[in-house]
């Protein structure tokens, strides 16, 4: 068995019109966010062997924080290209070439395409995975390029919002 979490990035700031969409940085809401979606992972005694990010500032910004959250060493946070401005082939490429001695991993990335991925691997029906969204999915797998759509048990879904 496998467990995948995805985790959106957390609210990005508007406030600079001149930035690149890929240079915009975390909102202060988003900055407290994270702390505490962290906090609620550690509190469902979650934990994760690899967190793999978006290049894109506000995706990296998020997978760091939440690194630190959870005790993850920060500097073993992995940026993919193809996790930003993709399709959800590329997150399950990404998935499939993950070594086989993790058990569980994160993806950090974005929207719309995180939140139809989680839907493809559960069969769920996920509306909107909000910013700092977190979804955990069980795989019944035991390497990663054994991972298809349609086979992962939709285990957790929250969100800062979220009032459980």
């Amino acid at each position: 068995m496998k467990t995948l979490f995805l985790l959106r990035h957390a609210k990005s700031s508007w406030d600079y019109p001149k930035l690149r969409d890929f240079e915009r940085p975390l909102a202060p809401r988003g900055d407290r966010e994270v702390p505490i979606m962290g906090k609620r992972f550690l509190g469902r005694e979650s934990s994760v062997d690899c967190i793999i990010s978006s290049p894109a500032v506000r995706a990296r910004s998020t997978a760091k924080l939440m690194a630190e959250a959870i005790g993850f060493p920060i500097d073993e946070v992995v940026s993919n290209p193809d996790l930003y401005f993709c399709g959800t082939s590329m997150y399950l490429k990404a998935a499939s070439l993950v070594e086989d001695n993790f058990d569980s991993v994160m993806l950090v990335g974005h929207n719309p395409t995180i939140t139809d991925f989680a839907n493809e691997m559960a069969n769920a029906d996920i509306a909107n995975i909000p910013t700092c969204g977190l979804v955990e999915l069980s795989l019944p797998i035991d390497r990663w390029s054994e991972i298809k759509r349609g086979d992962s048990t939709l285990m957790e879904f929250d969100f800062p919002k979220n009032e459980d």
